[in-house]
C-alpha cells in the first residue's frame, strides 16, 4: 500500500486546480514571511552600519588631532587600542567588501519599507526592481462598510500630465463622475469627425436630354440652351377632325327630328322607357360622400397615397370639433291634436257664466267703495220710472218722461257703436282667413292625386278649380283622352276637405243644371220670337255637343296622398295634355311618377277580375 494520498474527486475540482490555489497560498505566506524576516535584518545591519559610520569618523578625527600636536603622547596602534577596548569592537578600516554589504543592506532596506507600505495600503503600486517582473499579490480588503476601500481596478494608474502654474492650485478631480458636478467638471471629449457624403446631382425629369448640365467641374454652371425644333402636322389632321365634328352635329340633328316626330305621334313615353332599360347613366367621377377628401374629386388620387388626401390638412371635412346639430322638430309634432276644453250643456254654462258676471260686479262695487271709480248714474226706464224718480215724476211728469226717453236712445247709440267698432271690415275678415290657412300650413304640407275617368262636364270643372282656390290648395288638373288627373297640395286640413268634396259631394254622374231655361222670355213679333228660337236652338246644339261624352259610369279615385316637404306649384291651374310626355313635363321631373301611378291605376273591383 503506498504511501500517497489520492486526490479528491468532488464538486467538479481537479487535483490540478486544488494544487495551484495551494501553491498560490503558500507563496504569498512564504513571501510575507520573509518580508519580516527582511525587515528585522535590515534593522539590526542598519544599527551596525551607523555605529561603524560613527567610529571612524571619531578616528578620523583623533588622527587630525594627534598629527596636529606632536608633543603629545603617541597614538597607540590599533591593536593595542582595540584590545584595550575590549574583544568586541570591530576594526575601523572599511573594505570593499563592508561597502558592498552597505549597499545591498540599503537596497534591502528600501524594499522592505516599500513592502510595508503595500501592506499598511494596499492600493500603492509597489516599485518594480529588475528586468524580471514578480507578481504583486491581491492584497485582501480593508475596512467593512463605507469604509473599504475601492477595487484596483477601479482606480486611475495613469501617470501624472504635467500641469502648469494655473492648473497647480486647483482641487484635486476624482478618479471618476460619481455624481452630475463631477460629469459637469469633466473635459468634454473632441467631436468625432463626421465622413463626407458626397451630394447626389438628381436630374431633372422634365428637361430634355440635350439641355442636361455639362461636367465643367463646378456645381451652378449654366445650362446649354436648345432652341425649339419645328413640328409639322401631317396631312388631313384637320380634315379629320373637321368631317367627326360635322357628324356629330348631324347625328344630333336625326335625333332631335326623331324625338320631336315620336312626341307628335305621343309615343315619346313608350321610347323614353325603352331608352332608360336599355342606356344606363356611367358611374360618377366620385360619389358625393368621398368628393370633400378627395383634391381632385376623382378617385384617381387614391394612387397617390394617404398623405395626399384631404385628411389631416386644413381643407379636409374631418376636424376635432364636434357638430351639435339645431333640434328641429318632428314633422308629426304638428299634426299633434291640441286639447279642447271640456264639453259644457247649455244648464252648465248658464251656471258658468252667472257666477262669471256675479264675480266681475262684484269686484266693481269693490272698486267703487274704495274710490277708485265714480260710480254708474242710476238706469231709469219707463217701467221704474215712478219707483226711482218718485217725487221729480209726480212734479212734472213730461219733463221726465222725455228725459228718461233720450238717456234709453243714448244708452242704445253707445252700444250700437260699440258694436261696429268690434265688427271686422271685409279686408280684415279675408286676412283673418289667410292668417288661418297660414297656422294651418305651419302644422305640415300634404298632397293627394286624385284620377277621374271623365272631367268633361263644366260643373264639375268649376268645383275642382273653385274649392281649390278657396283652400288655398295649389297644384294641376289635367285632362286627357284617356283620362283627367288632379294633383293638390296644402294643409291637412283643406286637404281633407278636398278629398270629401272630390269622393262624396261632387255627384260624377249628374251632369249640370240647364240654367236660364225657365226665364226665357219670348218677344210678341215673328222676327224676334224666330231670333229667339234661333238663339235656344244654338244654345241647345252646343250644349249637346259638350254633353255628347256619357257620366254614366264616370268616377273619381283617390290614387295617392301623403306627406310633402316643399310646394311643387304656386297656384291651382288647369292644363290640356293630349299625350303623356306633355302631362310629365307639366308635372315635372320629381311629379313625373304620379301620372304613371295614375295610367296603371286600377280600382279594387276591376282587379278582382
Amino acid at each position: 500500500m503506498s504511501d500517497r494520498k489520492r486526490a479528491w474527486e468532488g464538486n467538479g475540482d481537479t487535483s490540478a486546480a486544488k494544487k495551484a490555489r495551494r501553491c498560490v497560498f503558500y507563496t504569498l505566506r512564504v513571501v510575507t514571511t520573509e518580508a519580516h524576516h527582511a525587515v528585522e535584518q535590515l534593522s539590526a545591519d542598519v544599527l551596525i552600519a551607523k555605529k561603524k559610520a560613527e567610529i571612524a569618523a571619531k578616528l578620523a578625527a583623533m588622527r587630525k588631532s594627534a598629527s596636529a600636536t606632536p608633543s603629545a603622547a603617541p597614538t597607540p596602534p590599533p591593536a593595542a587600542s582595540a584590545s584595550a577596548s575590549g574583544a568586541s569592537t570591530p576594526s575601523p578600516a572599511i573594505t570593499d567588501d563592508m561597502a558592498r554589504r552597505i549597499a545591498e543592506a540599503k537596497k534591502r532596506v528600501a524594499e522592505a519599507q516599500s513592502k510595508l507600505a503595500v501592506k499598511d495600503n494596499p492600493y500603492m503600486s509597489a516599485p518594480q526592481t529588475g528586468k524580471k517582473k514578480a507578481p504583486v499579490p491581491e492584497p485582501a480588503q480593508q475596512g467593512v462598510g463605507l469604509k473599504m476601500a475601492a477595487h484596483p481596478l477601479l482606480l486611475d494608474n495613469t501617470p501624472a500630465v504635467p500641469q502648469s502654474k494655473k492648473d497647480k492650485y486647483k482641487p484635486m478631480q476624482p478618479k471618476f463622475a460619481s455624481i452630475k458636478a463631477n460629469v459637469r467638471n469633466a473635459p468634454t471629449p473632441p467631436p468625432a469627425l463626421t465622413p463626407v457624403v458626397p451630394i447626389e446631382v438628381k436630374a431633372n425629369p422634365y428637361a430634355s436630354a440635350a439641355a442636361t448640365p455639362s461636367d465643367s467641374g463646378f456645381e451652378g454652371a449654366p445650362k446649354e440652351r436648345v432652341g425649339r425644333q419645328f413640328r409639322f402636322n401631317q396631312k388631313g389632321k384637320y380634315v379629320q377632325i373637321g368631317n367627326q365634328v360635322r357628324q356629330e352635329a348631324q347625328l344630333e340633328q336625326l335625333k332631335q327630328r326623331i324625338a320631336e316626330s315620336a312626341k307628335k305621334a305621343g309615343l315619346d313615353s313608350e321610347f323614353e322607357g325603352l331608352e332608360r332599360n336599355i342606356r344606363r347613366d356611367p358611374p360618377p367621377e366620385s360619389e358625393w360622400w368621398d368628393a370633400a377628401l378627395l383634391p381632385n374629386k376623382t378617385y384617381d388620387d387614391l394612387e397617390k397615397g394617404m398623405a395626399n388626401l384631404n385628411i389631416r390638412n386644413k381643407d379636409s371635412p374631418i376636424t376635432l370639433y364636434i357638430q351639435h346639430p339645431i333640434p328641429m322638430p318632428a314633422p308629426g309634432d304638428k299634426d299633434k291634436p291640441t286639447l279642447k276644453p271640456l264639453k259644457l250643456t247649455k244648464k252648465e254654462q248658464k251656471k258658468v257664466r252667472k257666477q262669471r258676471r256675479q264675480a266681475e260686479l262684484q269686484d266693481k262695487r269693490d272698486r267703487v267703495r274704495m274710490g277708485l271709480i265714480p260710480p254708474d248714474p242710476p238706469k231709469v226706464r219707463l217701467a221704474n220710472l215712478m219707483k226711482v224718480l218718485t217725487s221729480d215724476a209726480v212734479q212734472d211728469p213730461t219733463r221726465v218722461e222725455a228725459r228718461v226717453r233720450r238717456e234709453v236712445q243714448m244708452r242704445k247709440h253707445q252700444h250700437e257703436k260699440m258694436n261696429a267698432e268690434r265688427k271686422l271690415t271685409d279686408e280684415q275678415r279675408r286676412e283673418k282667413l289667410e292668417n288661418k290657412k297660414h297656422e294651418e300650413e305651419k302644422k305640415g304640407i300634404y298632397g293627394a292625386v286624385f284620377k277621374i275617368k271623365t272631367l268633361s262636364d263644366p260643373s264639375h270643372r268649376f268645383k275642382v278649380r273653385k274649392n281649390a282656390e278657396q283652400m288655398n290648395l295649389t297644384g294641376v288638373c289635367i285632362f286627357n283622352p284617356s283620362f283627367s288627373m288632379v294633383y293638390v297640395e296644402g294643409a291637412v286640413k283643406f286637404i281633407r276637405q278636398y278629398k270629401r268634396l272630390m269622393l262624396h259631394r261632387i255627384a260624377w254622374t249628374e251632369p249640370a243644371r240647364e240654367r236660364g231655361h225657365e226665364d226665357v222670355e219670348l218677344e210678341e213679333d215673328a222676327d224676334a220670337a224666330g231670333n229667339g228660337k234661333g238663339k235656344a236652338t244654338a244654345t241647345a246644339v252646343a250644349e249637346g255637343e259638350a254633353g255628347s261624352v256619357s257620366l254614366e259610369n264616370n268616377q273619381c279615385w283617390l290614387v295617392w296622398e301623403g306627406q310633402l316637404r316643399d310646394r311643387a306649384f304656386n297656384n291651382f291651374k288647369p292644363k290640356s295634355c293630349p299625350t303623356d310626355a306633355a302631362a310629365k313635363e307639366v308635372l315635372g321631373a320629381k311629379l313625373a311618377g304620379y301620372w304613371d301611378q295614375a295610367k296603371n291605376w286600377k280600382p279594387e273591383e276591376e282587379e278582382l277580375f
